[in-house]
């Protein structure tokens, strides 16, 4: 599946601050997440990214 910077996701655990939402903020070798519900970003490997990703809830319009 292709993701792209601003697309909105739904990971398969729930953020300490009860949002299952992020939105991407970098795309590569890395995964950059930023949580919807209260801001805080994360870096992940591009396959531990992957594999905690579910779907994408809202796609960035291109």
């Amino acid at each position: 599946m292709e993701y792209q910077i601003g697309d909105i996701v739904r990971t398969k655990k729930v953020h300490p601050c009860g949002s299952k939402l992020w939105e991407i903020t970098r795309v590569g070798v890395d995964f950059k997440l930023k949580c919807r519900g209260c801001g805080h970003e994360i870096l992940l490997e591009r396959p531990k990214a992957l594999k905690i990703i579910t779907k994408i809830e809202n796609r960035k319009e291109t």
